[in-house]
């Protein structure tokens, strides 16, 4: 008799039956857009419509023809209006929205940090940091939300590694300031669904003003410290991510401008995605305790063995499949927006100049014909001997092409490194209060956090 459980399958908006109008559409895509999407957005390999908001639009699922948009012919498709609308006000010229030169430019000076061999030498402080923050936990008799808390603390594992710990403001309070700021400036506004001119005030940005200047305020006083450093001991100042930017200024490099757009997407946002999707980990493992009793079990194995943290990430599978697991079922970036610039072929439609084309790593990675039992927590997909029945293009956490995330090796080996500590100490339960449920604001994110009740291990 099989006494296997079946799998756990978490909360996630049912596909709808039937279009919404428009008035509807411009409510859900405002509130949660992860709820607009239909049964054949889940069933079909692309979805042509011819009108609508902003225009025609093609939901693009089949990994062939996604390869087509983000890599064979990506030349032929820039950022979409709406993309654009929601994060340039943020992100400026950063990296995640610059496009052309100046794309090419903030790609070539930040290359040298994500190279193996910086991303091996950031694995000693991704540990320290991490077990700093799980001290905090020894003295936890509440309920801790730990979707707050993997915020602070891939925090400060990126102000520890890329910024040696120099970055101005605290943990705490920045915490705060990212979910105000993505409450606010993180959603699509309806003026941008009508296509209302630019001069027209959004009430969205008008009301993440306040954080914006938040984000703002930090960057400029991290620069400024770093800068006096420079010209005080440029010896003895850290060669790091912040150091590499200020130094690429000038005519051939970055402008000033350029510098500060890219620490605030740094800060602002290469943290976040990581954080959401540890959150999301914690929770879909406390929810199925036969998917981590084998996860502690390998972790309390490595640790006992290997002492250095920068092979854990090959020497821990489960964990780092129970993660990447965490991220198809909420993919931290959970659509790609792009624009035809010129007429296009997907297999047999006709992509017009000027359509807007979404990837959607929401429904491929929920798409009844790329997954079996697409809806459920199941870790082992990604477990070495199935990997390599996986399409590239069917499993989209950081993109993929030339815009592919560029931190994404740093993630993987930041999130291992997160998760080996925190369970190999300490077990997450969920509680009668925990009822997360997946909101689209830039990232995937819990609505109503994740209440959980940690307890040592040991």
């Amino acid at each position: 008799m099989d006494t296997t459980p079946a799998p756990f399958v978490p909360p996630a908006p049912e596909p709808r039956t039937k279009p919404p109008t428009t008035l509807q559409m411009i409510r859900i895509v405002y509130r949660n857009p992860l709820e607009l999407w239909g049964e054949p957005s889940f069933n079909e390999p692309v979805i042509h419509i011819k009108t609508g908001i902003g225009g025609p639009l093609a939901i693009v699922n089949d990994p062939a023809l996604i390869r087509r948009v983000l890599v064979d012919n990506a030349q032929n498709y820039k950022m979409a209006r709406v993309r654009q609308k929601i994060l340039r006000p943020i992100l400026r010229d950063g990296l995640l929205t610059a496009e052309g030169q100046v794309w090419k430019r903030s790609r070539k000076a930040m290359a040298p940090v994500f190279t193996p061999r910086h991303i091996a030498g950031f694995a000693g402080p991704m540990l320290a940091r991490a077990e700093a923050f799980a001290r905090r936990y020894e003295i936890a008799t509440e309920p801790v939300d730990v979707a707050r808390d993997m915020t602070v603390l891939t925090y400060e594992i990126l102000a520890e590694t890329l910024f040696s710990g120099e970055v101005a403001g605290e943990a705490d309070g920045f915490a705060k300031q990212v979910d105000r700021l993505f409450e606010t400036m993180g959603r699509v506004d309806p003026l941008d669904l009508l296509g209302a001119p630019d001069w027209l005030p959004r009430i969205t940005r008008l009301l993440g003003r306040n954080s914006m200047a938040f984000f703002r305020g930090i960057v400029a006083d991290t620069m400024a410290q770093r800068r006096a450093r420079l010209e005080r001991e440029a010896d003895a100042a850290p060669e790091d991510f912040l150091t590499l930017l200020l130094r690429a200024e000038g005519p051939d490099g970055l402008s000033r401008a350029e510098i500060e757009d890219n620490i605030i997407t740094f800060i602002g946002a290469g943290h976040e995605t990581t954080a959401r999707a540890l959150g999301w980990t914690l929770y879909c493992l406390a929810e199925a305790p036969w998917e981590r009793e084998p996860i502690e079990a390998e972790i309390d194995a490595v640790l006992a063995r290997e002492p250095d943290p920068v092979k854990w990430l090959d020497a821990m599978p489960l964990t780092r499949a129970a993660f990447e697991e965490a991220m198809r079922l909420y993919p931290p970036a959970p659509s790609i927006n792009r624009e035809a610039i010129a007429d296009d072929r997907l297999g047999d439609l006709a992509i017009a100049r000027g359509t807007q084309v979404l990837v959607m790593p929401w429904t491929v990675h929920r798409h009844n014909a790329l997954w079996q039992k697409p809806r459920a927590f199941m870790p082992e997909r990604f477990h070495p001997q199935n990997r390599e029945r996986l399409d590239r293009f069917q499993y989209l956490p950081f993109g993929a092409g030339p815009r592919v995330c560029i931190g994404a090796t740093f993630a993987m080996q930041e999130a291992v490194i997160a998760l080996a500590v925190l369970l190999s100490r300490y077990r997450f339960d969920t509680l009668p209060q925990t009822r997360p449920w997946p909101v689209q604001k830039l990232t995937t994110q819990p609505e109503g956090g994740l209440p959980m009740r940690v307890t040592p291990r040991r």
